[in-house]
């Protein structure tokens, strides 16, 4: 195979930044929003989570064009901040994608309890055991072959974008306006303004956060993207396009249940909402739609870190072990030791209550510390180069994203931020003897070391938090 056929053109790389994004979150949007907002709240929160997202989608596009040498979304703060940086994110960014693929499973699961009731609770051992299987499967597929995993991932795109325009056609025919506009903002004296509705804003935080993780896709591979450039239109048409999906599905079902009707309904929302539209085979179509969609989603993080596997060691960040390939170019050592980790992390479904949302929970907190550097370093560059055109925009574009990030992770998910801070002390051992192995010291300032032990304290506190009963896992 030639270099040229090796490479992911713009197609392909659009589809990954939806495949990754779209995954379960959307399937089970409508119940989640419900028990935190009313329809107005929820259009509020869309609007300002779609328009710091795009802030955010704007300084990648412009960092990949600026500086087309640099791969991965963690090189832009190894840059601009130092190694160190560049470390927290990308060790922070591949926590992220393994905890999503926990995510992913945990909600297979639901989706398989569906078609076989018997199955229908979380802490089941076959379900564990089935989306062991699966883990293991997309494993064993992108060892063998980063580029053609992509290929099956584009096809898995457009079987699970048929279900959600289904659903979406049938929303709009279906949709009661008296309904959707009935208790529009949950608030007593029917009133914008009160501290209810920012209340039931900041609830709707995370969701829509955790249902944007994976739009940096395109930017993870933009080495092996047949243009940099591509990458960049790829992770603005793939928003675009997200926005829409996101906005038509989760708000639709408010004009046909009441928000105590869907705040109710089981998981997976869509799956039983469709099921109340059209009769039994809606709830199969959407099933087997979902099945679909999270398995595409899962493939797309599989590829994802086993490439941040993969540049992190190229880049020196971690010990060369992490990065050796086989003869497909593929991370096998990264890909065995994250499917582990998954694995071990299955197996604790037993004793967790509400698996899915602390699993993205932690997977968003995880990925906001990566975004958080990408937007500081769209301001450092932006602010640097500040006389060259265009860059005064782009300083107010960083700045944007920067305060969204900041904004988001302090209003709807700081105590996951401490929990995610346990699994970087064994991360910060790697980088050292990374650097011990490239002839450095362990820590190259004085600064590293602060972060390290800011680090440190901060999961010190989220362990208390969990003994304490204040963060239920």
């Amino acid at each position: 195979m030639t270099e040229k056929n090796e490479k992911i053109g713009l197609l392909t790389l659009s589809a990954l930044v939806i495949s990754s994004s779209i995954g379960s979150g959307v399937f089970g949007i409508m119940s989640d929003l419900a028990r935190a907002a009313a329809p107005g709240p929820v259009l509020i929160t869309w609007f300002i989570v779609g328009l710091g997202v795009m802030m955010l989608a704007l300084s990648l596009n412009n960092l990949l064009l600026k500086e087309p040498e640099l791969e991965g979304i963690f090189s832009y703060p190894k840059k601009g901040f130092g190694p160190f940086m560049g470390f927290i994110s990308g060790w922070g960014y591949w926590l992220s994608a393994w905890l999503g693929s926990v995510a992913f499973a945990t909600f297979l699961m639901s989706t398989i309890g569906y078609f076989f009731p018997i199955l229908r609770s979380e802490r089941n051992l076959p379900l564990i055991l089935i989306a062991s299987i699966f883990s293991w499967g997309l494993t064993y597929l992108v060892n063998r072959g980063i580029e053609g995993a992509a290929i099956i991932n584009t096809i898995v795109t457009v079987c699970k974008l048929i279900p959600l325009f289904v659903f979406i056609v049938f929303g709009i025919i279906l949709f009661k306006g008296g309904m959707f506009t009935h208790a529009f903002w949950n608030n007593m004296n029917n009133n914008f303004v009160g501290g209810d509705v920012i209340g039931q804003v900041k609830n709707c935080m995370m969701v829509m956060m955790w249902v944007f993780v994976g739009i940096e896709g395109a930017s993870i591979l933009s080495a092996r993207a047949e243009k940099k450039s591509d990458a960049g239109k790829a992770t603005i048409l793939g928003l675009i396009s997200l926005l829409v999906i996101y906005i038509l599905a989760s708000v639709l079902p408010y004009g046909y249940l009441t928000q105590e009707q869907l705040a109710t309904i089981k998981q997976p929302a869509m799956l039983y909402i469709f099921e109340k539209m059209v009769g039994t085979w809606g709830g199969y179509f959407i099933g087997i739609g979902l099945i679909v969609s999270i398995l595409g989603a899962w493939l797309s993080w599989t590829m994802l870190l086993a490439e941040t596997m993969l540049l992190m060691a190229k880049q020196k960040l971690l010990p060369e072990y992490f990065g050796k390939i086989n003869d497909k170019k593929a991370p096998t050592f990264a890909l065995i030791l994250t499917a582990g980790l998954i694995q071990i992390f299955l197996f604790t479904l037993f004793f967790t209550t509400k698996a899915y949302n602390f699993a993205y929970s932690l997977c968003t907190a995880a990925v906001i510390v990566c975004y958080i550097l990408v937007a500081a370093y769209q301001i450092k560059y932006s602010w640097t180069h500040i006389h060259e055109k265009g860059n005064q925009q782009q300083l107010v574009i960083g700045v944007l994203a920067l305060l969204f990030e900041v904004i988001g992770i302090l209003m709807a998910g700081l105590s996951y931020l401490l929990l995610c801070f346990i699994a970087y002390i064994p991360g910060i051992y790697f980088y050292g003897r990374a650097r011990k192995n490239n002839g450095h010291e362990y820590f190259l300032s004085k600064g590293e070391l602060i972060v390290t032990v800011f680090i440190t304290i901060g999961a010190l506190i989220g362990m208390g938090l969990v003994i304490m009963g204040k963060i239920i896992v």
